[in-house]
């Protein structure tokens, strides 16, 4: 089901589909593929939205530097310098997050509108950005698919391909918080993750170490706190198919998320440049991914596209309760 959302000042309509299944409703714009809500419900059945949005179009367009829920590309995380080499070239990026690239640049995915379709329990989002965009090389068709199962859990698998080589890292920037409000650095998180990218003042990754004896380590469910913008190098690496990566519980409501997913990495944000009408760490981000300046670290798994290739991934959000603590 599909409904107007509002419209950008150059006139371009916005439209919000709306996914219902096994009691969860999940809501995404056409504008940056956004995930505006997803409503479940607690020990108690009661349902609440457990993800950070807006109400309304304009607060989007306001406020992008949080890419709440947003399609992130064309490339997640940052890239340093905002320059790569590929095939003996170096391609120049828009620096828009001090000296780096982040998260496709001044106008990435998160901005755009893109067209959608209906599929069988689902929407697929798609569009094509045109060679040189942000700075990229190669015309690169993507497409994000959403749909949700007959138990009411999430998926969103993306498919890129590309008719020159590119580098390509697309992830979900939803922040979740499992009570509904307030802060969510009382959740309680486990990851399948032994290793982590240290990273430097600029935030980008500096090499790769164990997490044991560091703040790094979730791989005993503990509570999150605060101060994470990381990337967590998981255990099962690249995988033709998701695999259960992460799990975040909420005690007070007993609702959980499990989180399964094709990619090698998940950056951990705690979200502390979260700024009104939300509060720092009133969400947590769960970003699947390929790690941080990979284009730049030829020992991190690639991020290369070449024509006659295509890149896909997906990640899969189960909703469950704990009946007890």
């Amino acid at each position: 089901m599909s409904e107007h959302f509002g419209t950008l000042s150059d006139g371009t309509p916005v439209h919000r589909w709306t996914l219902e299944r096994a009691g969860v409703r999940v809501r995404i714009l056409s504008y940056g593929g956004i995930v505006q809500s997803v409503q479940v419900p607690d020990r108690q059945g009661r349902a609440e939205d457990v993800v950070l949005g807006f109400p309304d179009l304009e607060g989007y367009v306001a406020h992008p530097e949080p890419y709440l829920g947003a399609l992130i590309g064309r490339y997640a995380n940052r890239i340093a310098g905002g320059r790569f080499p590929l095939d003996g070239r170096t391609y120049a990026l828009a620096r828009n997050n001090g000296p780096n690239s982040l998260h496709g640049g001044e106008r990435g995915f998160d901005r755009r509108v893109w067209d959608v379709a209906p599929v069988e329990h689902g929407i697929r989002l798609t569009r094509v950005s045109p060679h040189g965009e942000e700075g990229f090389p190669g015309r690169l068709e993507v497409s994000a698919t959403y749909r949700l199962d007959a138990a009411g859990a999430l998926s969103i698998s993306y498919e890129a391909v590309t008719d020159a080589p590119t580098v390509v890292n697309l992830t979900n920037h939803t922040y979740w918080n499992l009570s509904g409000s307030g802060n969510a650095g009382g959740h309680l998180l486990r990851l399948a993750a032994g290793r982590y990218t240290p990273v430097d003042a600029d935030l980008v990754p500096t090499g790769v170490a164990d997490v044991e004896a560091t703040r790094f380590d979730f791989r005993a469910e503990r509570k999150v706190g605060a101060g994470y913008d990381h990337n967590l190098v998981l255990d099962k690496g690249v995988t033709g198919a998701p695999e259960q990566v992460a799990e975040l519980y909420d005690p007070a409501s007993g609702r959980v998320l499990t989180l399964s997913t094709t990619e090698p990495g998940l950056q951990l944000y705690t979200g502390e440049h979260l700024g009104e009408p939300f509060a720092p760490g009133d969400g947590i981000a769960l970003e699947t991914q390929h790690f941080p300046d990979s284009p730049n670290r030829p020992e991190f798994p690639s991020t290369v596209l070449r024509p006659g290739e295509e890149y896909r991934s997906e990640s899969v959000y189960v909703f469950s309760v704990r009946r007890e603590d």
